[in-house]
């Protein structure tokens, strides 16, 4: 791991090279006080601005901000107001807090200037600091930098900042100076040259300083309020561990649990703001340099712990696998390494859905210290006024509506008279399924059953140059892409022999099997249904009717015709079979009347099973779990028991 920290020396001068509201390089102004002991301190700002910023870092971590209008008689700014935020990711704001922390003198020697233009530099991303280290990073920069010609406005400042170091050097031995990289070069060779004292302005009237409005500080952070929160946490002693009971995360939920924190009754705040302790724990020992990319998981952890608690559903490992890697191609699609905030946002809602997004939203946002009361008058500000354009995402949470002017419909629902009441009857071995459900589930499996053929087809076709036939039509694609060529590529669609008899859906294997204990084999009511075996969650677990249990599948093998499946569970042929899994594809490939057998699942079957298959001249078809929706695949995991045909009337009065 090379050495992160890097400083230039010239004189008494050690100089620190930074980006503007970037946590990393806030995290190496601690660093170099630590190396350094410096006995005064220069940060890049005007003197006009000393007394509201030593106000505001005070106010910390209280978020604030600096205003001022700009003299409409100079330059092209008509009557503008600048803004300056004072956040704890800010390596000027951290120079400035340890400076007063420590009682060090804080000296400012910036230019005070009106007509300074706004530069849209494409940097690097700082995150690369954490592999390459500062001093390779900046002499990458110089290197860039050294093709843009500077303003004249930057040589006004830089010889103003020079000037003003040269007097510092004549009072202290050790001065540490915190200046953005642009900047640093040019002050370094102005430093060792005869200067004059610069020409500005030493007062400013108009100042201001304001309290942030917390809807604003979820907006306008330039390091997203997850991130400065979680770095606030780690600048002082790490937080206890929250203690959180399991009934703060349930599976069941009602509409309003997460406001009121479940049966802790704790409120939305507290629980973002232990979302936010608990990953600033989880980071590792005080003092160790922050790691983005484990924030941004730390941060995915946490909304997804919310997300279960909102809609009972859990994210997936896919899921989970897919949203790092869109938010990684996304970000280096822009030239970064880290994804930004509307990056996060755009691929949690993209990956698992719109529900996540939003609890990941809330999350990211959310900036525990920042109140609407203060001491300070409280200040509005948009995106638009602070950084120009801004680009925006949409949310559309689903959310159970019901008819009527009540919202707690299931306060009515009916209750057992006696414990145990309801699963009267069970020992029955008339047990039947709900017949809608079965519909839904017969009609997904002819989906996979087609899903699998058109994927057969697409193995087994070709393409071609053309010559003498078109074949089965034009390979838009292939010509496409030998268009250098200068000629056409036809498809031929070869026609796949036999059709698809077993389908067997896997969406959790349980090696272990211990989280679906509940197995069983049900045949086909009529010519339209197949047989089934499956394995589920224990129904007596969750009781919603009379005679009326709610499970989910571990998985399940559907065969057709129907009436012609045995106990696959309790027959000796597939006593080899080392996960329940297995044991649906074994009995799926011995009871398929058809050469191909489709398997969906999370991952493919071992080898061997497909050695097996080939003796029984049989083929598997995988498709991947994640290649499928995954709001259909929630609908039809969903499944109900009944007691018998005579609760089927009533069931749906139970089932939601």
């Amino acid at each position: 791991m090379p050495r992160r920290l890097y400083l230039e020396r010239f004189g008494p001068v050690h100089a620190l090279p930074v980006l503007h509201y970037r946590m990393e390089f806030a995290h190496l102004v601690r660093m170099a006080f630590e190396q350094v002991r410096p006995q005064a301190v220069a940060v890049e700002l005007p003197p006009t601005l000393e007394e509201p910023f030593l106000r505001g870092v005070r106010r910390l971590p209280q978020v604030s901000v600096i205003s001022y209008r700009i003299d409409p008689k100079i330059g092209k700014a008509q009557g503008e107001t600048a803004y300056l935020l004072l956040e704890p990711a800010d390596p000027l704001v951290e120079a400035g807090r340890m400076a007063l922390e420590r009682d060090i003198p804080l000296h400012f020697i910036d230019v005070d200037t009106d007509v300074y233009p706004r530069h849209q530099e494409r940097l690097p991303d700082s995150y690369s600091i954490c592999r390459i280290g500062l001093k390779t990073y900046y002499r990458e920069y110089l290197k860039v930098s050294a093709e843009f010609p500077h303003c004249k406005e930057d040589l006004r400042r830089e010889q103003g900042m020079a000037f003003r170091l040269k007097q510092l050097a004549e009072r202290y031995e050790r001065i540490l100076l915190i200046c953005g990289m642009a900047h640093l070069e040019r002050i370094r060779q102005l430093f060792s040259t005869p200067l004059a004292a610069p020409l500005e302005r030493i007062r400013r009237e108009g100042v201001s300083l304001w309290n942030l409005h917390p809807d604003s500080c979820r907006e306008i952070l330039a390091e997203f309020p997850f991130l400065s929160a979680v770095y606030e946490q780690r600048r002082g002693p790490l937080p206890e561990e929250p203690r959180e009971s399991g009934s703060g995360l349930r599976k069941r939920f009602h509409a309003l649990e997460l406001i009121n924190g479940g049966r802790q009754e704790l409120s939305e705040e507290q629980l973002l703001g232990n979302a936010i302790q608990r990953s600033a724990r989880h980071l590792g020992q005080k003092g160790l340099f922050p790691d983005r990319q484990r924030i941004i998981y730390q941060l995915f952890c946490e909304a997804g712990r919310h997300y279960r608690q909102e809609t009972g559903e859990s994210v997936s490992l896919w899921q989970k696998r897919a949203f790092f890697r869109f938010a990684r191609n996304q970000a280096l699609a822009g030239g970064q390494l880290m994804p930004d905030l509307f990056q996060i946002l755009a691929a949690g809602r993209g990956c698992v859905d719109d529900n996540f997004a939003h609890a990941l939203c809330r999350l990211a946002t959310h900036y525990p210290w920042q109140s609407e009361t203060s001491d300070l008058a409280t200040i509005r500000i948009s995106p638009e006024d602070l950084w120009g354009d801004v680009r925006r995402i949409r949310f559309r949470p689903r959310q159970k509506r019901r008819k009527g002017l009540s919202s707690f419909g299931f306060l009515k629902r009916k209750r057992e008279r006696r414990p145990g009441e309801w699963l009267e009857g069970f020992d029955d071995p008339s047990i039947c399924s709900y017949p809608p459900e079965d519909l839904a589930l017969e009609e997904y499996g002819r989906f996979l059953k087609h899903k699998g053929c058109l994927q057969l087809s697409q193995e087994q076709s070709r393409s071609e140059k053309f010559s003498t036939s078109l074949l089965d039509g034009i390979d838009l694609r292939e010509t496409m892409r030998n268009l250098h060529e200068g000629g056409i590529y036809v498809r031929e669609q070869r026609r796949i022999r036999g059709g698809v008899g077993s389908l067997v859906v896997i969406f959790n294997e349980d090696r272990h099997g211990k989280g679906y204990p509940y197995r069983m084999t049900w045949l086909g009511e009529h010519e339209q249904e197949s047989d089934m075996a499956f394995y589920a969650t224990d129904p007596t677990e969750n009781v919603v009717g009379p005679g009326i249990c709610r499970c989910e599948y571990g998985g399940f093998m559907l065969s057709y015709p129907p009436r012609r499946m045995l106990d696959v569970w309790h027959d000796p042929e597939y006593c080899t079979a080392t996960t329940r899994a297995e044991l649906l594809l074994m009995a799926a490939l011995d009871y398929s009347l058809e050469r191909h057998v489709i398997y969906v699942a999370a991952r493919p079957p071992r080898s061997i099973f497909r050695q097996l298959a080939a003796r029984m001249d049989r083929t598997i078809v995988f498709i991947p779990l994640g290649s499928l929706s995954p709001l259909k695949l929630k609908q039809i995991r969903i499944m109900h028991i009944l007691a018998g045909r005579d609760k089927r009337p009533i069931a749906r009065e139970y089932i939601w």
